[in-house]
């Protein structure tokens, strides 16, 4: 069995996502979006976008990846490619978590998975923004080897409240991930 689709002590699986994933990525996506304070979206596209989004990763071969638990999909990460050929070697991170799974190492386990794909996909770099009172997602991102490029100011505007996001890079041949 493939490390990335074995089992934790938990019973969650890191594999990779596949038509069967969608809806339950959907049903997921949208429970991260709607909390408003993590992600962009404020509620999940439409599931016909859905479906063309991540048929399409798959077909662009484009790392994504879905925890489940009790075939359930609980988490992902995808890492997008640039579509301008002169930016080609870059990528863009996307994750979530459901909230009754964060805080156990899961978050951790989908990024390395996903960052292993894109590098030997050969990426050389991954970037993303990150909202700056998301202390968690920061932390994460640096101890896997993220670097802080800078800031934007008034990156979001959720209920009325404007959000600064960092943005962040991780560079694989000068982190020296494996």
């Amino acid at each position: 069995m493939d490390a990335a689709a074995s089992p934790d002590t938990l019973g969650i699986r890191i594999e990779p996502i596949a038509a069967v994933h969608i809806d339950n990525f959907h049903r997921t996506l949208d429970v991260v979006a709607r909390e408003k304070k993590y992600l962009s979206m404020l509620e999940a596209p439409p599931l016909p976008q859905t479906r063309e989004f991540v048929m399409g990763m798959i077909a662009k071969g484009n790392p994504q990846f879905v925890a489940t638990a009790e075939g359930e999909v609980v988490g992902w990460c995808d890492i997008s490619r640039h579509f301008f050929p002169s930016r080609a070697h870059r990528g863009r991170l996307g994750m979530g978590v459901l909230p009754a799974y964060r805080g156990r190492g899961l978050g951790r386990r989908l990024i390395e998975t996903a960052l292993k794909a894109a590098q030997e996909a050969g990426f050389v770099r991954v970037e993303l923004d990150v909202y700056e009172d998301n202390a968690g997602a920061i932390a994460l991102y640096e101890k896997v080897g993220f670097a802080p490029e800078g800031i934007v100011r008034r990156a979001a505007c959720i209920d009325g409240r404007f959000i600064d996001a960092i943005s962040m890079a991780l560079l694989f041949d000068e982190r020296g991930f494996s």
